[in-house]
């Protein structure tokens, strides 16, 4: 179908102006300045004096989350494997504290205008391989969606369409150029445009930066040529690009489900610039993070770190993200730091 250049234009502009449902991990510059602590293994790190995150009554994804994967470009089989891992390890409820599953009961707080909370259950769905670059090496912010269209209408095995409860994460490998990867962000996410995609569906992009910038999109495990001084974390995984990308998922994968259309938890009153819930933690891994300083993390026997378990032995570095606390009628946020 035709689509005029004015229509294009205009879908161009705003897709420009929503960097701010974007992440990098390089850490902020605030400091933590509020402990609060709840019960005997919790941490809480505060920042609710800086921004306050509020409730804007749009919808959260109460239902059961199943996140459809489309590969883009090259792969490797044990790449897909660590990525496959961690997204099961999201409901696993017998995984070795501190887990994966662990840190996604803190976003399950998060509620709806009718009190009901963000799913529990998170499960890996269909997949979507596009090893021939369908759209090119190079994309834009416009033509991840289209992307996104041509896993859903494929004449094979095309991803299905849940607008509810289906969850859509495009993956790019370290071959691909992004529009503003690197210089802007490491991933983002927002919504499909019925123009372009033909339904309303949450989606994510999130790229492997291993050869492009790994020192900005897979700290703590690389560090910018800047930086000399500071030494990078070894992968529990054994891939640096795979292992920036699981941080970025989990942060992108964690603000879908608390905001989905771009209008439910944020902080701001800016709805194209909001700061949502696993922007509060940026940088933060660990009680006592802020700065360039991660927070303390835990070792495993071969020296790798990571401070969450999740199935089949693996380990990952996830941001923290804040909980909320209800006082009466009044709803503070603290952050919470998963020890």
């Amino acid at each position: 179908m035709h689509r005029s250049p004015v229509l294009l234009s205009l879908l161009t502009l705003l897709t420009l102006l929503l960097s701010a449902v974007s992440w990098r991990p390089w850490p902020h510059l605030r400091a933590n300045t509020t402990d609060l602590a709840f019960g005997d293994n919790k941490k809480f790190e505060g920042s609710s004096e800086f921004v306050h995150l509020k409730y804007h009554m749009g919808p959260v994804l109460t239902a059961d989350i199943t996140v459809h994967t489309i590969w883009y470009g090259t792969w490797q089989r044990r790449q897909k494997k660590i990525i496959r891992e961690f997204i099961n390890s999201i409901s696993a409820a017998d995984s070795k504290p501190p887990s994966v599953a662990g840190w996604w009961k803190t976003v399950q707080l998060y509620t709806d205008q009718t009190g009901h909370n963000i799913s529990r259950s998170v499960r890996l769905g269909a997949e979507k391989n596009d090893r021939f670059y369908s759209h090119g090496k190079a994309l834009t912010r416009l033509s991840i969606q289209s992307v996104i269209k041509s896993a859903v209408s494929a004449t094979t095995r095309p991803l299905p369409t849940n607008p509810q409860g289906g969850l859509y994460l495009l993956l790019t490998s370290d071959d691909v150029t992004v529009q503003d990867f690197c210089g802007q962000v490491c991933g983002f996410h927002y919504f499909t445009f019925p123009s372009i995609v033909g339904y309303t569906l949450p989606y994510a992009w999130v790229g492997n930066s291993a050869k492009q910038c790994p020192g900005i999109c897979a700290y703590p495990f690389a560090v910018p040529e800047y930086m000399p001084g500071l030494k990078p974390l070894k992968s529990p995984n054994g891939d640096v690009g795979v292992e920036g990308m699981i941080s970025v998922i989990a942060h992108e994968i964690a603000e879908l489900a608390s905001n989905p259309l771009v209008n439910a938890w944020y902080a701001g009153q800016d709805p194209t610039a909001p700061v949502e819930i696993a922007d509060l933690c940026e940088g933060i891994y660990g009680t006592g993070g802020g700065g360039s300083y991660t927070g303390q993390l835990m070792d495993d026997h071969d020296g790798a770190t990571y401070n969450m378990n999740g199935i089949r032995r693996r380990a990952y570095i996830l941001v923290s993200v804040p909980a909320i606390i209800r006082v009466g009628d009044a709803i503070e946020d603290v952050l919470k730091v998963m020890r």
